[in-house]
């Protein structure tokens, strides 16, 4: 099988843990890194590839086309659709994620800045060269969201436009495990890239004090020798029990079940009065939080925390990372217990 270049899509500011997560399978070599974007070659494209959990979505590389600029004129987004090599990469994709061939042609598109084009011309521009390429039907997403098909994606920024053909048949922070959410449930390429600023798990012992519905500890897996897995809230213990997580045990943030200097990594989505009100112990005296884990870290132990930008951290930061998720700027904290 021929080598392939791969668009992989992110979060905005964990662009670099994907590079780091690439490197460490083997699957390839960075060529860029942009906006929410790594695209890097891989010599030998297999279903590994969709083992990446950092990355929201994955997408082989169709074609670019330069000199777009601001204007309404998409004739070279079409021309370079036109000319995408589809039975290539669809054999290709086959190889890789054993997806057959289906009925209709779908795209989504988005830009940066300002344009006079809107996505609607960007993914009709590329959809009705595709979808005659195919023999396939193409629905615009003018008239409502199109049945799931041949995935494409358009993206725009400066003078260049990007068209890639998304590798699975769904998009990889869609987790199989995910059967239950609940508002502010963590995304789960998030939680992975947490777990990976971590550290390494193996042998460790993780705990998450406000697992709401698993999202962390599901994310680890079995990596850490040993898991807590804890939350204030009835409701959100029995979603994380629905989605897998049968250890998750009903407990408040502010007065742990854990052993002093029991713990090795703190990896967590705690609710500051945001998208989800702090409950318990948290509502009143949040400052218990630090104490907790203060307490249960052993020294030298490692917490990241996804907090709101403005909240002043009650350990030693070791790094800051802001990131952007859905329209929300906080920032990921990787802290130690000194």
């Amino acid at each position: 099988m021929t080598a392939a270049r791969l668009l992989a899509r992110t979060v905005r500011g964990v662009e670099f843990v994907v590079v780091e997560e690439i490197h460490d399978l083997g699957l390839g070599r960075v060529v860029h890194v942009g906006h929410r974007e790594v695209w890097f070659d891989c010599p030998d494209p297999g279903p590994a590839l969709l083992g990446l959990r950092c990355v929201d979505d994955l997408f082989l590389l169709a074609a670019t086309a330069e000199g777009l600029g601001r204007g309404r004129d998409l004739r070279p987004l079409a021309k370079a659709a036109a000319a995408v090599d589809v039975p290539a990469l669809l054999a290709l994709r086959r190889h890789v994620a054993g997806v057959s061939q289906v009925d209709t042609v779908d795209v989504s598109a988005s830009f940066l800045g300002r344009r006079a084009f809107t996505r609607y011309d960007l993914e009709d521009a590329v959809g009705e060269p595709l979808a005659a390429a195919t023999g396939l039907s193409y629905r615009s997403r003018r008239v409502g969201v199109p049945p799931p098909g041949l995935s494409w994606r358009v993206t725009v920024a400066d003078d260049r436009a990007v068209l890639a053909l998304r590798l699975a048949r769904r998009p990889l922070h869609r987790r199989a495990y995910r059967r239950v959410t609940r508002p502010g449930s963590l995304h789960p390429p998030l939680a992975a890239a947490m777990l990976r600023l971590a550290g390494p798990l193996e042998g460790r012992r993780l705990l998450d004090p406000c697992c709401g519905v698993g999202t962390i500890p599901l994310e680890a897996g079995a990596a850490p020798d040993a898991l807590v897995a804890t939350d204030h809230d009835p409701a959100a213990v029995a979603a994380a029990r629905a989605n897998g997580l049968s250890s998750a045990g009903l407990a408040d943030a502010g007065r742990l079940p854990v052993g002093s200097g029991a713990v090795d990594v703190v990896v967590s989505n705690p609710p500051w009065n945001r998208q989800v009100p702090a409950g318990g112990l948290l509502a009143r005296r949040p400052d218990r939080f630090w104490r907790e884990l203060r307490r249960v870290l052993r020294p030298g132990g490692r917490a990241v925390l996804l907090l709101p930008a403005d909240l002043r951290p009650g350990l030693p930061v070791l790094a800051r990372h802001p990131v952007s998720l859905s329209g929300r700027h906080p920032e990921v904290l990787v802290m130690t217990r000194d």
